[in-house]
C-alpha cells in the first residue's frame, strides 16, 4: 500500500466521491422517477406527498451489488460521480503524468453530473501543489438534450427524459465547497456544448474528458477541445460503450486521421494520448 499522504488523499477521495466507503442506502422514489406515463408519475408524487404529510418517505431501494457500484455500472443515489474506480484511476493517471511531465494546459471534463471528475481533478492538483492550473466545468446543469435530427445515430435517445441527470450549477458548486476545493481557478461553462465549446476561454488544454453519452454532445466536444488539447495531452472517452458515443468518436478520428492507439479503461471508458 502506499502510505504517502497526497496518495492516502487521493485514494479517500475516490472511495468517497464514489461513495463506495460506504453501503448504498434507499434513495427518495421521486430521485428515479423519469417516467413519461404521466399517471405514473401522478401517482409516484401523489403517494410520495402523502408520505411525506406524516414524516415518512417512500423510497427505493436498489438492488445492484458492491462490484456493480465499484466499475460504475449503475447510477447511484449518494455519489458524487458515477463513473467507478477504474475511470478515476486513470484520470489521477493522466493527472499525474501531465503534471509529472509538464504538459501545458488546463483541464476540462464535458458533462460533469455532480461534479464529481471534475472534483478529482482538482483534488489531485491540490495534492500536487499545482496552483496554475483551470478546471472547466461544462455542462447544461439541466440534463441532456433532445436529440437533433442532424445526428441520426442520436435517434431514438432517451437520456433527455431523466431528471435525475440534471443537476444544477448551484448544487456541484456546493459539492466542490464541501471538498474544500472551489476557488477562482474551477471556471463554470453553462449551456449546450454547441452553445458554450466554441467561444469557452480556453487557450490550451492538457486533460479533456468527455461524458456526454450521445453522438451530438460527443463530436461537439471532440471538434471544440481536441485542437486546443497540447500534445502529450489525453483525450478521455467516458461512454464509449455507447453505439452512439463510439460512433462519434470514430468517425472523428477517421475525419482527422487521428492515429494514436486507443487504450481501455474499463468496459465503458477508453483514452488516448495525443501525439
Amino acid at each position: 500500500m502506499n502510505s504517502k499522504p497526497e496518495q492516502l488523499y487521493l485514494d479517500l477521495m475516490k472511495k468517497t466521491l464514489s461513495f463506495t466507503i460506504w453501503p448504498e442506502p434507499p434513495v427518495p422514489l421521486l430521485s428515479f422517477n423519469s417516467s413519461r406515463r404521466p399517471i405514473k408519475r401522478f401517482l409516484a408524487t401523489t403517494i410520495s406527498g402523502l408520505f411525506d404529510l406524516v414524516g415518512l418517505q417512500l423510497v427505493y431501494e436498489p438492488n445492484y451489488s458492491e462490484q456493480q457500484r465499484r466499475d460504475g455500472h449503475v447510477w447511484p443515489g449518494y455519489a458524487h460521480t458515477m463513473v467507478g474506480l477504474k475511470r478515476l484511476d486513470n484520470l489521477q493517471f493522466c493527472v499525474e503524468t501531465v503534471l509529472k511531465e509538464k504538459v501545458p494546459g488546463d483541464l476540462i471534463e464535458a458533462g460533469v453530473w455532480r461534479g464529481g471528475s471534475c472534483i478529482f481533478m482538482k483534488a489531485v492538483l491540490s495534492a500536487y501543489g499545482d496552483i496554475g492550473r483551470k478546471i472547466f466545468v461544462a455542462d447544461s446543469f439541466a440534463g441532456l438534450p433532445k436529440p437533433d435530427e442532424k445526428y441520426a445515430a442520436d435517434k431514438g435517445d432517451k437520456h433527455h427524459i431523466h431528471s435525475f441527470l440534471a443537476i444544477s450549477k448551484e448544487q456541484v458548486q456546493e459539492n466542490f465547497r464541501k471538498y474544500g476545493l472551489l476557488d477562482d481557478k474551477v471556471e463554470f461553462l453553462k449551456g449546450w456544448f454547441k452553445d458554450t465549446l466554441p467561444s469557452a476561454p480556453i487557450k490550451q488544454l492538457a486533460i479533456m474528458r468527455l461524458d456526454g453519452d450521445m453522438y451530438e454532445s460527443t463530436i461537439d466536444g471532440l471538434e471544440n477541445l481536441y485542437p486546443k488539447l497540447a500534445p502529450g495531452g489525453f483525450c478521455i472517452i467516458d461512454d464509449y460503450a455507447l453505439p452512439c458515443c463510439k460512433s462519434a468518436v470514430s468517425d472523428f478520428r477517421t475525419k482527422y486521421k487521428i492515429t494514436e492507439e486507443m487504450k481501455e479503461i474499463d468496459w465503458s471508458g477508453m483514452y488516448w494520448r495525443k501525439a
